[in-house]
């Protein structure tokens, strides 16, 4: 199993650096990081740094969106970094929730995200690709590689990410959920024809190591919030009880009222008080060593290839450092 570490891009952008380098000594092969231009800052200039400083660490967004830069712009991007630094970036992507919102636009609708998913991939990697009705080609990129992981939660974006993507990313760590989901995938994928084995699966979540439960919570409860606004949507869309979103997603939301994006994905989000205790610990790992391990081998053993670790609370480098020394070790074969 892969470990990731995600962060926000809040100033100073050395500290991002700091951690992401903190994070590679320790064993994390990922760097992840939030992309909401108005909330962050930039993160593809920080990932230029994060990428002169670190030897391997693989980085990208978790998640950007087909809506808030052009899709040949965004393959530029990602294709430049490669070409500087060796293929070491992935495109995770979504339909857009906080970046979009923040600017007052509507996230971005599945069939545009399925289309963008190949054009920024082809671009990216040398090929042709439409855009607007216009065949495009980036001259200059030379053996480019970009998976794109697809972030999804609803029936529909599961069956789209097993249609299209490399990669699935599940922002919620509970088996029983992700055991749901990760079938819903791999059946897509073999129904259009693809390995199902070939996406890899990545659940993100945030991760607090220690005995103070109740403190572990109120450092995680934010999640439950940020989880919510995904779920809200499911709900708006298929209804309660629909048998098309699992009950277990979309009750806990039922006194949910509202959501301020200025604190997205920040402890001192109040947005966040209708999550439960048990939602927390259902979303989240927390405790001591052992129950983190516990809960990875549980998601290993339902095929996930990779736990992405937020790392948004008040014990950044000690959670870092406590993976580094006792949880990932444990993960390697």
């Amino acid at each position: 199993m892969d470990f990731g570490l995600v962060l926000q891009t809040d100033p100073p952008a050395s500290e991002v650096v700091g951690l992401m380098r903190r994070a590679e000594r320790n064993g994390f092969r990922y760097g992840w990081t939030f992309d909401s231009a108005v909330l962050w800052q930039e993160p593809f200039v920080i990932y230029s740094r994060i990428l002169e400083h670190t030897t391997s660490l693989v980085v990208g967004p978790m998640v950007t969106n087909p809506g808030t830069r052009t899709w040949e712009v965004t393959a530029s991007t990602f294709a430049t970094l490669n070409e500087m630094y060796g293929n070491r970036t992935v495109c995770g992507i979504g339909r857009g929730d906080s970046a979009m919102r923040v600017a007052g636009r509507k996230p971005n609708t599945l069939a545009r995200l399925g289309e963008a998913m190949g054009v920024i991939r082809d671009l990216a990697e040398g090929r042709e690709a439409d855009v607007d009705g216009r065949t495009l080609r980036l001259p200059w990129v030379r053996d480019g590689k970009l998976p794109v992981w697809m972030a999804a939660y609803g029936p529909k974006a599961l069956a789209l990410a097993g249609q299209k993507a490399d990669g699935f990313i599940l922002q919620l760590a509970d088996p029983y959920l992700t055991e749901s989901m990760v079938k819903a995938v791999r059946t897509a994928a073999s129904d259009a024809g693809r390995d199902p084995d070939a996406i890899t699966i990545c659940v993100a979540a945030p991760a607090y190591v220690g005995d103070d439960l109740a403190h572990a919570r109120d450092q995680s409860r934010w999640f439950g919030g940020m989880v919510g606004n995904h779920v809200a949507d499911l709900v708006a869309r298929y209804g309660e009880h629909s048998g098309l979103v699992p009950d277990a997603l979309t009750d806990y939301i039922k006194r949910r009222e509202g959501y301020d994006y200025s604190h997205h994905g920040r402890t001192d989000n109040a947005s966040a008080d209708f999550v439960t205790d048990e939602i927390v610990d259902r979303f989240c790992l927390l405790g001591p060593v052992e129950a983190h391990i516990e809960k990875l081998e549980a998601l290993r053993a339902l095929g996930v290839d990779q736990f992405a670790l937020y790392n948004m609370h008040d014990a950044k480098e000690a959670t870092i450092d406590a993976y580094g020394s006792e949880i990932i070790p444990h993960f390697q074969d």
